[in-house]
């Protein structure tokens, strides 16, 4: 059985030389910002190419997957991977500066780089160029599901940003969340790539549903990396969210938890002054202590669990669905 990393590596291969080109588009500064936030420059004027760590290549996979699923040639998809990846990315441009994370893919974001107004412009451009990819294909179709899939990321980045002003966050609602914020892109590759594969629209709708339970799934491992990730894997510092008191998934479940340490939490979490290493320390053992994690582990279990029944209700080619499979497991056991 073919494993996720052979999956993800042969679709970063077949992907990212066209998305290079695609990049090579740009006006020279958006250009500079956007390599260096790919990890392909070290941002310097000589913008001399590096190795890189251009990230995990699923959402590329995701594309070539659906298109493969429904029997058509993962080639003729290329264009959906690249315009998803283009996405991808200039959400993550965007979400760094809001969030003010200082560190991407084990060096410094790219708005600490060149500045905030910098990679904000760079994002925006990448946003661009993901239109004019699909725009290329002739497909209208193809466009209208890469619109509504940002119109979704963008009400799920608007929800996540009001859920750092509110102490009354329900599960229900930061699932919601991650399924818009995370779980749209993903839905939305699949789509794209089956659609691209010569899909009829209601198996890459249903394609698109495997897709956003895949996408809720993966924000639950993210909300574990963020809290209990190592650093030399995730690339962020340890226990990053706790330290900037996010609500996710395993603070939400810890925190309505009446147990003591529950209560405990909740009480470190209303204080007004930044936590320290020790405090971070504490807080982190409180919400696994307060059932946060298990309970998160069991959702993304669930929610993995629904995406292969929509994979079935699509009736993938065999060999296609083993990897989309494969890649849904890794989604939510992976440790970067």
């Amino acid at each position: 059985m073919t494993s996720a990393a052979q999956v993800l590596a042969e679709a970063e291969a077949l992907v990212r030389p066209a998305l290079r080109r695609t990049i090579v588009k740009l006006p020279e500064r958006e250009r500079r910002v956007a390599e260096y936030h790919f990890g392909w420059a070290d941002g310097s004027a000589a913008d001399e190419a590096t190795s890189g760590n251009g990230g995990k290549a699923l959402r590329s996979a995701l594309v070539l997957g659906a298109a493969r699923a429904v029997g058509g040639d993962a080639r003729r998809a290329v264009p959906g991977a690249v315009a998803v990846e283009l996405v991808h990315n200039f959400s993550l441009l965007h979400d760094d500066v809001m969030d003010a994370d200082r560190m991407r893919r084990h060096r410094p974001a790219a708005w600490v780089r060149f500045g905030v107004g910098a990679a904000v412009l760079a994002g925006d451009a990448l946003q661009i160029l993901s239109l004019q990819v699909l725009t290329g294909t002739g497909d209208p179709a193809l466009t209208d599901v890469l619109i509504d899939t940002m119109a979704d990321l963008m009400r799920g980045q608007s929800d996540d940003l009001a859920f750092e002003s509110r102490d009354d966050v329900t599960a229900a609602e930061y699932r919601s969340m991650a399924e818009l914020k995370t779980g749209a892109l993903l839905g939305g590759a699949c789509m794209l790539g089956a659609l691209l594969g010569g899909s009829s629209p209601e198996r890459a709708r249903e394609l698109g549903r495997f897709g956003r339970h895949l996408g809720v799934a993966f924000q639950c491992a993210d909300d574990i990396l963020g809290i209990w990730g190592r650093a030399d894997r995730t690339g962020k510092p340890v226990g990053a969210d706790v330290a900037a008191r996010k609500k996710t998934l395993p603070v939400i479940t810890a925190l309505a938890d009446a147990s003591e340490a529950g209560r405990r939490l909740a009480a470190l979490y209303r204080r007004p002054e930044p936590p320290g290493r020790e405090e971070c320390a504490s807080m982190t053992a409180l919400i696994e202590a307060a059932g946060g994690r298990a309970a998160v582990e069991a959702e993304g279990r669930r929610q993995i669990t629904l995406a292969l029944a929509c994979l079935d209700r699509a009736e993938p080619q065999k060999t296609a669905r083993a990897d989309l499979a494969t890649i849904a497991e890794w989604a939510m056991h992976r440790d970067r």
